[in-house]
């Protein structure tokens, strides 16, 4: 089956002002009685929130703080009760058990294993509690909020084929197989590499994303290879390309002699080492835009509402293997737009990123 995806350029207010979702919140309303006591009740529920790890920064830092403020904001008499499994599967399951018992109205859950977790949407479903799979693919779940995944591969993959120059030898690490997201970077960038003049020497995928694995592995091929013989290093995430960074420098590469190494997640300290000189590039997924519409459409479920379609919202929907989905588009970052994408969209101000070692070489791209 040929599936196509309309990407999600911004998001529009008209998402959750269709329907009448923000009444149905429990939003102001001027025209109301104080002493009504009858249907003029504020709506409101419990959102489950699961997301799969804490080693990556981006849940932590960003999605669970922005979906939470965005459910706040829509619905302050709904409840968002959250919980993380640290990339364990079968403690994601029982949260979910948990939450559900908690009365949960509506839950978002992103994965640790995307593949196995059709059974924790089936438990919901059998409860009339609909599913929002965030970020991570779930068979069968209601809807989907994700990035072009296979874009971000193909992205990491032209930047590095462009920065070795289309030869050379690499070293690729991808992200855990319990990922559906993971092979879709991987399928990306190897539809890239494969075809292009570079080989992959050794390749990795990290069972849990970690830095640590990472930096391991590549301490290992390090003893198989000299490292002038890699020209450059695939790192699916931010993550693995500081534990790269630290293998290579650890074996005695100086700082700016280090190939160009990937990432994704724009995290600080990738921005950091991008503006130094010793990350190429990172993916910046403005998760914005991903937490606060799976708020959003959370919010509608919660209160009974069915979120908008296409024609009354502005925001394009598509059909992805059965799912109703919110696709977004995926950015490069690199030296030489900083300034222009995580700094101008507010994802980090110039103080979050210019800090000690790295002031010069803010000054040097503009940021201050």
């Amino acid at each position: 089956m040929t599936i196509h995806l309309h990407r999600v350029a911004a998001l529009t207010a008209a998402l959750i002002m269709g329907a009448g979702s923000l009444a149905a919140c429990g939003a102001n309303d001027d025209d109301s009685d104080n002493d009504s006591g009858g249907d003029d009740t504020a709506s409101g529920g419990t959102i489950a929130l699961l997301l799969p790890e804490s080693k990556t920064t981006r849940y932590e830092a960003f999605d669970k703080p922005l979906f939470e403020a965005k459910v706040a904001e829509l619905c302050p008499d709904c409840e968002v009760d959250y919980y993380n499994a640290d990339q364990d599967e079968q403690k994601q399951a029982q949260q979910l058990t948990s939450a559900l018992t908690a009365g949960a109205g509506v839950v978002v859950l992103d994965p640790v294993n995307g593949a196995g977790a059709t059974g924790m949407v089936q438990e919901a479903q059998s409860q009339d509690v609909p599913v929002i799979a965030y970020d991570r693919f779930i068979e069968g779940a209601d809807y989907y909020m994700s990035f072009d995944n296979e874009t971000v591969g193909k992205m990491q993959a032209e930047a590095l084929v462009e920065a070795v120059g289309d030869k050379g030898d690499i070293l690729m690490l991808n992200g855990a197989p319990s990922d559906p997201n993971a092979a879709q970077f991987k399928a990306g960038a190897h539809s890239v590499l494969d075809s292009s003049g570079v080989t992959v020497l050794e390749e990795y995928d990290n069972p849990d994303w970690s830095p640590e694995n990472a930096q391991q592995w590549t301490t290992d091929q390090l003893s198989k290879y000299d490292p002038s013989e890699i020209v450059g290093v695939y790192a699916a995430n931010d993550g693995q390309a500081g534990g790269v960074v630290a293998a290579l420098t650890g074996a005695g590469v100086a700082r700016n002699q280090l190939p160009p190494v990937t990432g994704q997640d724009a995290e600080v300290a990738a921005i950091q080492r991008i503006l130094a000189g010793e990350q190429a590039m990172t993916i910046y997924k403005p998760i914005a835009i991903e937490a606060e519409t799976a708020a959003e459409v959370a919010v509608q479920l919660v209160n009974g509402e069915e979120p908008g379609t296409t024609s009354d919202t502005g925001v394009d929907q598509s059909d992805f293997e059965g799912v109703t989905s919110y696709i977004f588009d995926p950015i490069v970052v690199t030296q030489d737009n900083v300034a222009d994408t995580v700094v101008a969209d507010g994802f980090y101000t110039p103080e979050d990123i210019c800090t000690g070692d790295y002031v010069k070489a803010c000054e040097e791209a503009g940021i201050s």
